[in-house]
């Protein structure tokens, strides 16, 4: 499964109402460390598979469902499971500290 791009208006299908957890990606395109996460969250979203669905919101493109999570700075990433953020980071960070948190949170 390869990452999903959820919008304002399906927000609330695709994560809240999820069967599985989800990690959302609050990003945009002008913004470098999202950049540097991308790839390591498309090859986490393979190997998760239907285990775990990985989501990404382009803030420019979606404010509301940012602004309801109350992001201020991006990248911004949340753990949703059963419809609640069970755990949220900032920031860039390695591949392997993202499987190891993403881990820890379901």
């Amino acid at each position: 499964m390869s990452t999903v791009a959820v919008t304002d208006a399906t927000f609330d299908a695709e994560v809240k109402n999820s069967e599985v957890p989800v990690v959302v990606d609050f990003w945009a395109e002008w913004c470098g460390p999202c950049k540097q996460i991308g790839p390591a969250l498309e090859e986490l979203a393979a190997e998760y598979g239907d285990k775990v669905k990985i989501a990404k919101v382009d803030v420019d493109s979606n404010p509301n469902a940012a602004s309801a999570m109350g992001v201020r700075g991006i990248p911004a990433l949340f753990i949703f499971k059963n419809g609640e953020v069970v755990s949220n980071r900032s920031g860039a960070a390695p591949k392997a500290a993202l499987q190891s948190w993403i881990d820890e949170s379901i």
